[in-house]
Formats: structure tokens, C-alpha cells, sequence
């Protein structure tokens, strides 16, 4: 997986070196304009007292590394606070005696008060501890989030590609059954079904692995299975199809709207007087919308839904994953008129 450039770890340590420089170099460049009330010292007391400042400023790096990456992690993680304060306490006493050899006893400095170098060293403590503890948090943060996100996004591809992998079979199933049916016949419609057959599983096998493709393929394989369907019911069946995508680079999810089709074909024919099917895709403006309209018998409802099966919660369950509130599924009975309608904003 290719790294952002901002996960990179040489431009971390870069933006980290930037960060300390600009940092240590204030004071210097918020007092260039009282150098001339500061007291001057000799050449070498000036590059010996800016030498020990800069050894100074690395231990308070030191320091900000040790608290975020050891310290907080080792004990504040673990429940440890009594040994955390502990150590907190040694490291203040520590670089306070520190910074008192640098500049009192190496280099020095006259009017040198050690009961303000203790006060002033404190208050620089407790910014480089609290400076150091909201790194670590929000970087621990940010980590935690994009472990989460990638665990979901991960867990989502493995639910999208079982609930894909259901649709297969469940679609399968039933064109082999109008398969046995024209069959039975010895019907002449055997061979070309088994062609377009035989298209429609190429399709699943290959296209339906990529992640999307072109509104133009799912509308062919949606018009494979009618025509194998139509063969099957003949003039039993008032069938009205159309199809009228306005652009031909939308993209969609393989195999979303075939369920709805499966349905309409399995609760709108059979027992049913006058059987007819309505179905029209249209696409512009970034939406596509797609109806699907059935007669059904309200008396045979329960009996067929009993053999339901994973078609329409596979649907609606694939729309949530992928689509979120960039979709709309109502669906609908009146009368002996069975109403799918599903908008969706594509790309």
C-alpha cells in the first residue's frame, strides 16, 4: 500500500527538526530588539553560553521524546500514575540541576538567582510535559482512528464480497430452473438460452469482481436475464423494458439491481391473471433511478414468502454499505400492483 507523503517518516523527522528550531529560535527573535539593553559578554563567553544553551535545549528534546514514547506509553497506559509521577519528579529535580551547571557554574553568568532559576525551570517543565502528553495523545489518536477506519473498511469488503457471492447462487438458481423448464419442452430455446446463459456467468465470474463498472454492462446483463425470462413465459407475460441512461461513463456496484428484477419475476408471474412487468432505468444529472413494477396476488403473498430467500435484504443491506444517504429504496403495495423504486447518486 503506497505511504501519503505526510506518513512518510523522513518528512516527519523533517517537520519535526522545523518545529524544534522555530521553537528554540523565538526567544532569540522576539529579544533582537533589546540587544542593546543586554548585557554583553566576551566573543568566547557568547559562543560557550550559546553552546550550553543549545545542550540545553536538546535535553528538553530529550525529555519530550522520553515522556511521549516511554514514559506515557509505559506507565500512564498501564495504570502506572504513582511511578509515573515518581520519575516525572526526578527528571524535573534533574534537568533543574542541569540547567544550573550549564549556566551557573560553566558558564558563569553574573546576577545568576537560584530561587527564580528554580520557579522559571518549572514552568518550562510543565510545558514540555503538557506539550508532550497532547502529542502523544492525539498522535495515539489519529492511530487508533485509522486502525479503526481501516478495520471497518476491511470488514465491509469481506461483507460486500459474501453478500456478492450470495447473489450468485441465488441468481443461478433460478435461471437453471427456466433452463429445466425449457428443457421439459425440448423447446428450440434451449441453445440460445444456454449462449446468453453462458454470457451471463461470464460476467459474474469476471466483471462482477471489479469494485465497479460501467452502468452500460450491468444494463446488458439485466437484459440477458429478461430476454432468458421472456423465453420462458412467452405471450403469458406483458413485459415493458426500457432503458434510457444519458451517459455512458456511469459507473455502478456489479450485480445491484438484478435482485429486483429476480423479484418481480418470481412474485409477478405464476397463478397470476393478466401477469405483466414494468421496468424502466433512467440516468442523468448524476442519478439514476430505476423502477420495477409487478401484478401480484395479495392470497399467495404469504405462501411465497415463506421461500423468500436473500434476494431484496442482500439488496437493501448492499445499499447501506456502499451508498449510505446517497440512496433511496421505498417500495410499495396497492391494490394487486407491487411498486420497487430505487434513486441512486452515481458517478
Amino acid at each position: 500500500m503506497k505511504t501519503s507523503w505526510y506518513n512518510n517518516k523522513w518528512v516527519i523527522v523533517i517537520l519535526h527538526i522545523a518545529a524544534w528550531l522555530l521553537l528554540f529560535s523565538l526567544p532569540v527573535l522576539l529579544s533582537s530588539s533589546h540587544n542593546n539593553n543586554a548585557p554583553h559578554f566576551s566573543e568566547t563567553k557568547e559562543t560557550w553560553s550559546t553552546i550550553l544553551e543549545w545542550a540545553m535545549n536538546l535535553s528538553w528534546v530529550a525529555f519530550f521524546y522520553l515522556n511521549a514514547f516511554v514514559l506515557i506509553p509505559r506507565f500512564i497506559y498501564t495504570n502506572r500514575y504513582r511511578d509515573y509521577i515518581s520519575i516525572q519528579l526526578a527528571l524535573y529535580i534533574f534537568l533543574t540541576w542541569e540547567s544550573y551547571f550549564f549556566f551557573k557554574v560553566l558558564s558563569g553568568r553574573p546576577h545568576f538567582e537560584v530561587d527564580r532559576h528554580v520557579l522559571f525551570n518549572f514552568f518550562i517543565f510543565l510545558f514540555f510535559l503538557s506539550f508532550s502528553t497532547a502529542f502523544t495523545m492525539i498522535r495515539d489518536k489519529i492511530k487508533t482512528d485509522q486502525i479503526n477506519a481501516k478495520r471497518e473498511n476491511e470488514n465491509l469488503k469481506t461483507e460486500l464480497t459474501l453478500l456478492r457471492s450470495q447473489a450468485s447462487p441465488h441468481f443461478m438458481f433460478n435461471v437453471l430452473n427456466n433452463m429445466v423448464a425449457l428443457a421439459r419442452k425440448k423447446s428450440d430455446l434451449l441453445e440460445p438460452s444456454l449462449i446468453k446463459l453462458s454470457s451471463l456467468m461470464r460476467y459474474m465470474l469476471y466483471d462482477s469482481d471489479d469494485t465497479k463498472v460501467s452502468l452500460e454492462n450491468e444494463i446488458d446483463y439485466i437484459q440477458s436475464y429478461i430476454d432468458l425470462q421472456q423465453q420462458r413465459f412467452g405471450n403469458r407475460l406483458k413485459l415493458n423494458v426500457a432503458f434510457h441512461p444519458s451517459n455512458d461513463q456511469y459507473q455502478i456496484e456489479p450485480m445491484l439491481l438484478i435482485p429486483l428484477v429476480e423479484n418481480a419475476f418470481k412474485h409477478g408471474t405464476g397463478n397470476i391473471e393478466d401477469a405483466s412487468i414494468d421496468i424502466r432505468l433512467t440516468a442523468e444529472n448524476g442519478v439514476l433511478d430505476f423502477i420495477v413494477k409487478n401484478k401480484f396476488n395479495p392470497a399467495s403473498t404469504d405462501e411465497k414468502d415463506n421461500t423468500h430467500g436473500i434476494g431484496l435484504p442482500n439488496l437493501k443491506r448492499r445499499l447501506d454499505l456502499l451508498y449510505g444517504k446517497n440512496h433511496k429504496l421505498l417500495i410499495s403495495e396497492k391494490d394487486d400492483q407491487f411498486t420497487v423504486s430505487l434513486q441512486i447518486q452515481i458517478s
